[in-house]
């Protein structure tokens, strides 16, 4: 009697055992097929200042009279995000820039910028509460990035060098943008190709 206990407790651990076994290795293969796929994340588009390159000089006014320099060294990084009024999807995405903003705190600092008419950029600003981060109205800034689609996202470090840029459709979008960042990529395109071609293509 003991001896058939003995053998149930034992086939017990060893089905145990090799359940832990399975589990790690499908771990594993989890992983490495997220390192093969890698994130998807902004769309570079072509045209306007490369990453890695200084981002355009501008000294502006903002809508609500702030003064805003970008470009150039600053104590943050500055989040430079293309919007419009009648842009629905900018407008989405304005929960998650407020949350980005917030959880990186004083070392972002976020500045919308548009152009158009300046009550209709203010009636944007009052009705979905973007009080707090300044609004610059200028052609030439986007000019100088050459965004022809919104939303449009430019990530500057605090050096005043463009490290990722993009087309953001969702809050993905806009921390991959941070995400390049910090793998030191031009973009997430760039990193995954890196893995595709690591694994062999």
């Amino acid at each position: 009697m003991i001896a058939a206990l003995t053998g149930a407790l034992l086939l017990q651990w060893v089905v145990l055992i090799g359940l832990i076994v399975v589990v790690i290795a499908l771990l594993r293969q989890v992983g490495m097929l997220h390192e093969r796929l890698g994130p998807v994340g902004a769309l570079t588009l072509p045209g306007g200042p490369k990453v890695g390159e200084p981002a355009p000089r501008f000294d502006l006014a903002a809508i609500d009279g702030r003064q805003v320099s970008l470009g150039g060294p600053s104590e943050a990084s500055t989040l430079l995000f293309f919007l419009s009024p009648g842009c629905p999807v900018c407008k989405a995405l304005v929960p998650a820039l407020k949350s980005i903003a917030k959880e990186h705190g004083p070392t972002l600092r976020l500045v919308l910028a548009s152009d158009g008419e300046p009550e209709a950029q203010q009636q944007m600003v009052t009705e979905h509460g973007l009080e707090k981060f300044p609004l610059v109205l200028s052609t030439a800034l986007g000019l100088a990035h050459q965004v022809s689609k919104l939303p449009h996202a430019v990530l500057i470090d605090a050096a005043g060098q463009i490290v990722a840029k993009g087309l953001v459709n969702n809050r993905e979008h806009l921390e991959s943008l941070f995400e390049a960042q910090r793998q030191g990529v031009a973009s997430l395109q760039e990193f995954r190709q890196r893995k595709v071609l690591a694994f062999g293509g």
